[in-house]
Parts: C-alpha cells; sequence; structure tokens
C-alpha cells in the first residue's frame, strides 16, 4: 500500500509539470481581460483567418472568440491598452467597433449642408471608414444626410474628421428620420464674389487678345478672377490631396495651377470660373429633386383644429396633438392628422396619399389620413397616429431610406468610377511625359493635352446621373400611390414576366354578398344558419364576413362559441351548444370524408356560376351549403389588358375552389388560374413560375406573405395607413387599383431608358474629349464646359421623370 501511495506520488510528480501549466492557462484567461467588438465587414471564414493572422501574434493578445453569424469578435488580453488591438484591425481594413459593457453601437444622423454630390461622398468615406469607433456609414445625398453608427466615445472624433475636411455637420433627430432635413443649401462662393471672377475672366481674355499675348495686366486679372471665384475650390483641392483623394476639385486645382505654369493665364482663369459656376447650376438643380420629397412633407399642415377638455376649440400644432384627441376640419382644409371620422360627413381628395382621382365619401367610422384635402362638408375625426408616425410620414420615411440604397446601375457606376478616376490621372501623367520623353515632342504642348485630360478624368456626370434618376422615379411613383421601397425594385420592374395575383381584394372587391342558403339532410335551415352565422362572425375573413353580415340582415340571432379555431386555408372550427362544428371549403370537405358523388353535382353547379361554396358540417356530416360571390373591379379588367400590352403573362393564385377561380380569372382575362392554394401552394406555384424569369406577387392577406416574399418583387394592395404593408412590401399600392402595377412597369422602363441615356452621354462626352485631347483639338475651357454641361445634361434628363 504504501509502495503504491509512493509511485501514486511519484507519478504525480512527474505530471506535475504539465498540470501547473495547464493551470497556468486557465488562471491568464481568468485573468485576462475582455473585449467585445462589432466589425461590420467581417462575413465569412477569410476575413476571420486574415483578422486572427494579425492579431494572434500580438503581444499580450491571450485569445479571440469570432461570431461570423453576429460578426462579433471578443478578444481576451493582458494589455494596458486597446489601442494596438484597434490599430492592427484597422491596418486590415476592419471597421471594428467596441461594445463597452455589452450594450451595441449608437446611430447618429448628421445633416452636411455642404455634401452635394458622390465627390464629397468618396471624401467623407474615405476619411470616416478607418475611424476607430465608426461601424458603418449610410450616406443620402439627396437629402444631405450620413447616418453613422459609432461607439459611445467616437462621436468626438467624427465631427472632428468632418471638420478637418470642411464640412460643418448638423446633429439630427434620428428617430424622425421621415423628415427630410431643412439645410442651408447656400452656395460657397456667393453670388458678387462670382460675378466679379465673371468680369476679371472675361477682361483677362479681352486684353491677351487685343495685345495678341500675356500682358501683366493679363495675370492680374486672371489670379482675381481665379482667387475670388475658385479659391474655395483650391481649399477643398488641398483638402482631397492631402487626403490621398483625386476628386474633382483636387484635379481641377491642379489643371488651372498646371495651366498658370505653362502661361495659359485667360484660360486658366475661365477655366476656373466656368467650373464654378457650372457647380452652383448643378446644385441647384439637385435641389429640385431633393424638393420633390420635401413637397410632400408640406401637405401637412402644421397646424390642427382641436377640442380642448372644456369644448371649445383651439388651433394646436398638429406635432403636439395625442392620440385620441378630436379634431375638427372644415370644407377646403387640409388634414393634419391619420384618424377616423367620429361625426359628419364629407368627401376627400386622397390623390396626395393613394393617387385616387376621385374623391372619396367618407362617414363616420371611416379612417382619414394626414395631407388629403376636405372638400364639401365638415366632420370631425378622432386621431388614431401622432404626426410623426402618419401614413405621410412612413412614406416619406420609405422613400427616404429608398433613395439611401444603392441600385444595381448605381453600384455599377460607383464602382467604375473608382477605377475610372486614377486610370485617366495615370494617362495624363503619361501623356505629358512619353511623347517629349521618348517622340522629341513639345513639352509645353503635351504638358497642355494632359492638363486637358485632368478636367476630362472625373466623372462626376456619370455618378450624379444615377442617384437623381432614382430619387426622381420614386418621387413620381409617390406622386401616384405607389411606394417603391427601393432602387432595386424599381430597375427589376421593367424585367417582369409573370404576375401572380390573389383574387379577393386584389382581382375583386373583396366583399362578396351571400347568395344561396340550402340546408341537407333533413337538417333545420334556420338552426343550421344560425349556427353557421356564429361561426363566421368569429372570423375576419371577407367570406365569412358576407355570411354574417347577411344573417345580422335577416335577423338571425347568433350564438355562443367556444374552443374557436381559424384552420388557414380551411375554414374555421368551434363548439356550439356541446357539438362540434366546422364551416369550411372543399379541401376541409375531403379531409373531413364528408364528400358524395350528390353533394359533389351540387356543388360544382354553384362554383361553375363563379360562386365560392362553403358547407356547415357537423358529426352527422354536411347540414347546409352556403355560396358566396364577389364581383371583379372594373380596374382589374383594364390593369390585365394592360400588363398582357407590356408583354407580362398574369397567373391567379387563390384558396377558393378551382370552377370559381376559372370563372373569375376568364372574367378578368387573366391567363391562368390555380384554386385550392394553401400558403405554401402559393409559394410553390411563384417558386415554378421564377424558373422562367422575374415574377411578381400581388396580395393584400397574411396567406399571401409567403408568396410575396419569394416573389422578385412583391407588391401590397391597399396599404394606406396600414403600417406593416407599407414597411414590409417592395412596393405598396396605397389604394386597391391594379391599375397601378403597369403604371408602375412603364415608369420602371421609362427609369431604365433615363439610366442608360445618362450613361452613353456621360461616357461619350468623355470619349469625344479623350479624342480630342489626343489630336490636340480640345482646350481646357471647352473640356470643363462640356464636362460640367454634361452634368447639368444628366440632372435634366433625370429630372424629366418627376413629369410622367
Amino acid at each position: 500500500m504504501n509502495d503504491c501511495g509512493s509511485k501514486g506520488c511519484g507519478c504525480g510528480s512527474a505530471a506535475s509539470g504539465p498540470l501547473l501549466k495547464s493551470e497556468a492557462r486557465a488562471s491568464t484567461l481568468v485573468e485576462a481581460a475582455q473585449a467585445h467588438y462589432l466589425i461590420e465587414n467581417m462575413d465569412c471564414p477569410t476575413e476571420e483567418a486574415l483578422i486572427r493572422g494579425k492579431l494572434g501574434g500580438l503581444p499580450g493578445v491571450v485569445g479571440l472568440d469570432f461570431n461570423l453569424m453576429q460578426r462579433t469578435l471578443t478578444v481576451r488580453h493582458n494589455l494596458p491598452s486597446l489601442a494596438p488591438v484597434e490599430q492592427a484591425l484597422s491596418d486590415v481594413g476592419m471597421r471594428a467597433v467596441r461594445q463597452e459593457d455589452g450594450h451595441a453601437t449608437q446611430t447618429t444622423r448628421l445633416g452636411i449642408a455642404k455634401m452635394d454630390c458622390p465627390t464629397e461622398e468618396a471624401l467623407i468615406r474615405n476619411k470616416l471608414a478607418t475611424l476607430a469607433g465608426v461601424a458603418d456609414l449610410d450616406f443620402n445625398l439627396m437629402q444631405r444626410t450620413l447616418t453613422v453608427r459609432h461607439a459611445a466615445n467616437a462621436l468626438p472624433n467624427v465631427l472632428g474628421a468632418l471638420h478637418s475636411l470642411g464640412f460643418e455637420a448638423q446633429m439630427l433627430d434620428a428617430q424622425k428620420a421621415g423628415t427630410p432635413p431643412t439645410l442651408s443649401a447656400t452656395p460657397s462662393t456667393p453670388w458678387w464674389s462670382l460675378g466679379i471672377s465673371l468680369t476679371a475672366a472675361a477682361a483677362a481674355e479681352a486684353v491677351y487678345w487685343f495685345h495678341g499675348g500675356n500682358h501683366w495686366s493679363v495675370m492680374v486679372l486672371a489670379l482675381v478672377a481665379i482667387f475670388t471665384g475658385g479659391l474655395t475650390t483650391y481649399k477643398k483641392g488641398w483638402i482631397a490631396l492631402r487626403n490621398r483623394n483625386l476628386n474633382m476639385n483636387a484635379l481641377m486645382s491642379i489643371a488651372v495651377t498646371g495651366a498658370m505654369l505653362i502661361g495659359h493665364w485667360p484660360e486658366a482663369a475661365m477655366v476656373m470660373v466656368l467650373f464654378t459656376l457650372a457647380e452652383v447650376i448643378e446644385a441647384k438643380s439637385l435641389d429640385r429633386a431633393r424638393h420633390a420629397i420635401r413637397g410632400l412633407l408640406d401637405l401637412a399642415p402644421e397646424q390642427a383644429t382641436v377640442q380642448q377638455p372644456d369644448g371649445t376649440w383651439r388651433d394646436v400644432e398638429a406635432k403636439q396633438v395625442a392620440i385620441g384627441s378630436r379634431v375638427r376640419v372644415r370644407p377646403g382644409e387640409r388634414i393634419a392628422l391619420d384618424g377616423e371620422v367620429i361625426d359628419g360627413r364629407s368627401t376627400v381628395n386622397q390623390a396626395p396619399i393613394t393617387g385616387e382621382s376621385l374623391p372619396i365619401e367618407k362617414a363616420p367610422g371611416d379612417p382619414v389620413y394626414a395631407g388629403t384635402i376636405n372638400e364639401s362638408g365638415s366632420f370631425e375625426y378622432r386621431v388614431t397616429a401622432l404626426a410623426n408616425n402618419s401614413t405621410l410620414a412612413r412614406i416619406i420615411h420609405a422613400v427616404e431610406a429608398a433613395q439611401g440604397s444603392r441600385a444595381p446601375t448605381q453600384r455599377f457606376v460607383d464602382q467604375f468610377a473608382r477605377w475610372y478616376t486614377p486610370a485617366v490621372f495615370a494617362l495624363a501623367v503619361a501623356v505629358a511625359l512619353v511623347p517629349p520623353l521618348f517622340m522629341a515632342a513639345a513639352w509645353m504642348d503635351w504638358i497642355y493635352r494632359a492638363l486637358v485630360l485632368l478636367v476630362v478624368a472625373c466623372p462626376c456626370a456619370l455618378v450624379i446621373s444615377t442617384p437623381v434618376s432614382i430619387v426622381s422615379g420614386l418621387a413620381a411613383a409617390a406622386r401616384h400611390g405607389i411606394l417603391i421601397k427601393g432602387g432595386v425594385y424599381l430597375e427589376e420592374g421593367r424585367r417582369l414576366r409573370w404576375l401572380a395575383l390573389d383574387k379577393t381584394g386584389t382581382i375583386t372587391h373583396g366583399k362578396p354578398a351571400q347568395t344561396d342558403f340550402i340546408a341537407l339532410g333533413g337538417a333545420l335551415a334556420e338552426r343550421s344558419r344560425s349556427i353557421a352565422a356564429s361561426l363566421a362572425s368569429r372570423s375576419d375573413h371577407p367570406v365569412s364576413k358576407a355570411i354574417a353580415q347577411a344573417a345580422l340582415a335577416d335577423g338571425v340571432v347568433l350564438r355562443e362559441v367556444a374552443e374557436f379555431v381559424a384552420l388557414p386555408g380551411r375554414g374555421v372550427r368551434g363548439v356550439i351548444d356541446g357539438a362540434t362544428y366546422h364551416l369550411g371549403n372543399h379541401r376541409m370537405l375531403e379531409e373531413l370524408g364528408c364528400c358524395s358523388t350528390e353533394l359533389e353535382q351540387r356543388i360544382t353547379a354553384l362554383e361553375t356560376m363563379g360562386k365560392t361554396v362553403v358547407m356547415l358540417m357537423g358529426a352527422d356530416g354536411v347540414q347546409a351549403l352556403l355560396a358566396v360571390a364577389d364581383t371583379i373591379k372594373d380596374s382589374s379588367r383594364s390593369a390585365v389588358a394592360e400588363l398582357h400590352a407590356l408583354g407580362i403573362q398574369t397567373m391567379m393564385l387563390t384558396g377558393d375552389n378551382p370552377h370559381t377561380a376559372k370563372a373569375i380569372a376568364s372574367q378578368a382575362g387573366i391567363d391562368r388560374a390555380h384554386g385550392n392554394l394553401l400558403p405554401d401552394d402559393k409559394l410553390r406555384e411563384v417558386e415554378q413560375l421564377a424558373q422562367s424569369g422575374k415574377v411578381g406577387m400581388v396580395g393584400d392577406g397574411i396567406n399571401d406573405a409567403p408568396a410575396l416574399a419569394r416573389a422578385d418583387i412583391g407588391f401590397a394592395m391597399g396599404a394606406a395607413g396600414t403600417d406593416t404593408a407599407i414597411e414590409t412590401a417592395d412596393v405598396a399600392l396605397m389604394d386597391d387599383d391594379l391599375r397601378k402595377v403597369p403604371t408602375f412597369v412603364r415608369l420602371s422602363r421609362a427609369t431604365a431608358h433615363v439610366l442608360m441615356q445618362n450613361i452613353v452621354l456621360a461616357l461619350g462626352i468623355k470619349a469625344v474629349f479623350l479624342v480630342l485631347t489626343f489630336t490636340g483639338q480640345a482646350t481646357m475651357w471647352m473640356a470643363v464646359f462640356a464636362d460640367m454641361g454634361a452634368s447639368l445634361l444628366v440632372v435634366g434628363n433625370g429630372l424629366r421623370l418627376l413629369r410622367r
């Protein structure tokens, strides 16, 4: 025993080395501090391996824990400062934000008045992207806003970086992202200064031609023109060069300076003046697109007439009105807030929200929307949403968010521009050096041509053309009651080949009426109808509502229903007077095994008439047949005809029986129809259609959600006032008019044409001037005039979409 114990001690002693090392490692892990990082651009094992290789050998780093799905990294360390870790992450291009004590990053929305075009965006992005504590940047040039996701202590660094670039940022309320900010659009160069610059440049040209060459007065006048009109350009150019960014301001500064150095004083002055003038005009043109969205905000009045606790009425700021307040609207007034009519009748022009051409009758219980116009009578309504959460506010928010998203063409253009400018700059350097060094050409001649190329190098016209066109298309659609949730859908709409449509509420009015009630098997008609109506009254399906409303109109007494269950795609079930009953469609009939040849014949006879048949089933079988008929909207027929004219095929997907589906489809002119479909069945049909081209899905119910999600473009019908539809649909049709779908397709095709025209125009002008530069026929002032002229042309062409 003692020997064995001794051996045991000996074995323990022999193993004590490794054991102590293990304990030491465990102790280190316990004592090591932990730092949690959110890394937005860490998406896959490639980035993980890159980070692990960089941090793995860093002294003081004990361990690394990655979570690629959450994009998080936990660093276990014994470092006095995390600066080496954050610097290492920055060196490998990772945007890491420390999450102190497990708290998430903050989001700050900034308004930047001087951020007008992609030139400024690229400069800001390059400066902030590698800044410690900055996780993500979301630019919206049309609204001049920048949304920054950052660590709690990173905001001062962000503001300081913007200030170093010459930008003053205004803090905006992130919760009111649907409200376009009002930012000063005062041009960087005052008009009086620009006037002096233009006069001095023209005088320099005149003196040059009068004296037949450069005179001291020419140089003085040119310097006056350059520094009164182009000092801002020089400042921006120096900031860009200091940050290693070859934007238009940097290229223009180099070109003008080069022109002065080689003695082209009048031309240098005129180039700077034309560039500055064109920038001011371009900024004003872009403001038109910005105001297209801000104009939606102006639809809602700032004040509302609200009833006070003592019964009096007083004008109150709309943003201060609480939910539940009673508001009065007089004839001709705009409605300030969303609500529900509680007293009075009138007709309301809802065109600003839904695009409907005719006024809508409003009575107690009907909804009204902020921004719409009360036409005839006076009424009072109860407020149902705050000013910043009205249907109009959500529309503005959705359109603004859509502006911030990059459409496919815009992403391509941005990538192209990223390589285009450095390539042309390198070409300009080669033009300045190669012919004089290797071809014995004149230095001044080819340096001048290189300077012309620098002016041509900026892809400003190309880059600005896409966002202006997309925003104009989004705004034009919103004015017509079509809410498009992103530029990608506006572009993809032109490629639709199939459109799947729900029946109830989409093709038909969605308000069916009961047409037949047939008691079977000796059942008491009155009792059967009471049971059927009692079950139907608990459901919100349009067919159930029609049965319940017909029963109530005829004075049928409803019964208590226990253990009520809705069975999607089939019907409902409940217990009445201790017995279980089912009220449902043909699918439920088959599942319960209640089919018979005679019953099938009676059902078929009703269905071939375009009626929807539901059965009341009890323990002894089918007790009654109830037939309901819906009517097709006139707009559905014309919409389907327009879709066919656009080359888009149609298919109807419905939970109704196949006979009714075919009858309705035939009346509407729809190509195919499928009935007895559950939500999963609709999804499967859409997936099959997607194999033959882009497919859209139009629906208005929960049953349509899977198919809407799978479709390339999901259209939500009747989205006015519906939070879920506005927030989740790819395209929300604010009223129930199916004709808005072909309108959307036509707008999509028009937008695509404008985008293509702008791209060809911008690149075509560049190509022409590249050729003219090499042949020695292009001058600097011609190049800047063509470059900025192209920018104005593409902006004007994009704004044409606002008139559609």
